[in-house]
């Protein structure tokens, strides 16, 4: 991400904050919700996009909504942010555009 982004998402009042400890504590800002869980996989809709936290044994351990955040404890092995829907994709392998 550039500075420029950076700004423009200062600007517009986004920020979120992503805390990884020794792959083992997430703390997670800006949270709208959780909209699922269990021990392997937690889901979270974040004002960025949809939030993928994949591992073993993982807890919820706060979820505050007041400050829009939650702490994930466990054996964190995956993040991953799904693709906005209102952005188009205009890239990508031929594979990709033929299985789309």
């Amino acid at each position: 991400m550039t500075i420029d982004e950076r700004k423009g998402m200062a600007q517009t009042g986004v920020i979120q904050n992503l805390i990884l400890e020794n792959r083992g504590k997430l703390s997670i800002s800006g949270v709208i919700d959780v909209l699922s869980f269990d021990d392997q996989v937690v889901m979270v809709e974040t004002e960025l996009g949809l939030l993928t936290v994949k591992g073993e044994n993982l807890r919820i351990n706060k979820l505050s909504i007041d400050t829009s955040e939650v702490i994930i404890e466990g054996e964190i092995s995956y993040l991953a942010y799904s693709e906005n829907k209102g952005e188009k994709n205009t890239g990508g392998s031929l594979l990709s555009k033929i299985f789309k």
